[in-house]
């Protein structure tokens, strides 16, 4: 298949990469011009701009959109609806609210237009190891699309399958799902990446009560100087709390065992948020992933050593830049 690639930043390009790895064809559009040539050197197709697309795509042309979400991607979605025609197809596979996927494919579809958000994880290593994603739209045009998230998404790899899960559908083994109707992709993301919030304060916290155990303000005998990278490395082999976050927190501390090329001060990224904001709209108590996104409130006033963890952490997946001020 051909799809329009709109936004080669860390993930777009890489999607680009593992698309044409596949043997599907990419025509690929970015405000840097350099990201444009670097993906035309391994067989991407230039636009020149949002208004040159829609030519170079078969029927129905195929959209991605994989910019930051609020404006940039709200602007290009509506320039693409402008030079789009009845039965073409837009995807946004960035972190949008899920309220505005439920407005935008309302707005398409009047147009003749489909629309289908893709909650989109995998981050900087999604071109070696695959993309999850979560899936919002209609059936028949998420089917459509189907070699585009097959060709994306993890595969069984090696991972055992689950004991006595009864599955028709193999795409969720295979790494995607359709979660539903527009916007449900985007929600499942949400809530994916408020529980990753949680599971990142847990390490963190973590590390950082591990290594306060050598404070001087404990008796002498009670203090332990210990190892946190060796403690990182072990937990990976067998532990119980084993996961890829633990990994990307091994991997750190093993090149800066203080983390001393991190700063802290951690972002978040809106989905947090908007997780909590669901969590009281359902009335659902979400105590952990609350306190989760608060500490990050407070890691932008008062720096600790559980703060560079989580930088290290975002860095890690997301290839996030978080560096000493």
């Amino acid at each position: 298949m051909r799809i329009a690639m709109i936004g080669l930043g860390r993930m777009g390009a890489g999607i680009v990469r593992r698309l044409m790895k596949a043997g599907h064809e990419a025509v690929v559009y970015d405000r840097n011009q350099q990201a444009i040539d670097d993906l035309v050197k391994e067989g991407a197709v230039a636009a020149s701009g949002l208004d040159d697309l829609r030519g170079k795509l078969e029927n129905p042309a195929i959209f991605w959109v994989m910019l930051p979400a609020g404006d940039p991607t709200e602007q290009t979605i509506a320039a693409l609806a402008d030079h789009a025609t009845s039965g073409d197809i837009i995807i946004d596979g960035g972190n949008t609210f899920y309220k505005d996927d439920i407005r935008r494919a309302k707005s398409l579809r009047e147009k003749g237009v489909e629309y289908v958000d893709v909650g989109t994880s995998g981050g900087v290593w999604g071109l070696e190891r695959g993309y999850c994603m979560m899936i919002g739209g209609p059936v028949a045009v998420v089917d459509h699309l189907d070699p585009i998230f097959d060709a994306l998404a993890p595969g069984m790899g090696t991972i055992p399958r689950t004991p006595g899960l009864a599955q028709e559908d193999l795409r969720a083994e295979k790494g995607y799902i359709h979660a539903g109707p527009a916007g449900a992709g985007h929600f499942v993301k949400m809530i994916h990446n408020g529980i990753e919030y949680g599971l990142m304060q847990a390490y963190a916290e973590g590390f950082d009560i591990l290594k306060g155990k050598k404070s001087d303000k404990l008796p002498e005998e009670e203090r332990f100087d210990l190892n946190l990278k060796d403690i990182a490395e072990v937990w990976r082999r067998g532990s119980v709390i084993s996961s890829w976050l633990l990994d990307l927190t091994a991997i750190a501390l093993a090149k800066d065992p203080m983390l001393e090329n991190f700063s802290g001060r951690v972002a978040d990224s809106g989905e947090g948020h908007w997780t909590v904001e669901a969590a009281m709209e359902e009335a659902v108590p979400a105590n952990v992933l609350t306190t989760a996104l608060f500490a990050r409130y407070r890691s932008r006033v008062d720096h600790t050593f559980a703060d560079q963890v989580l930088s290290a952490m975002r860095f890690g997946f997301g290839g996030h830049v978080e560096m000493p001020q």
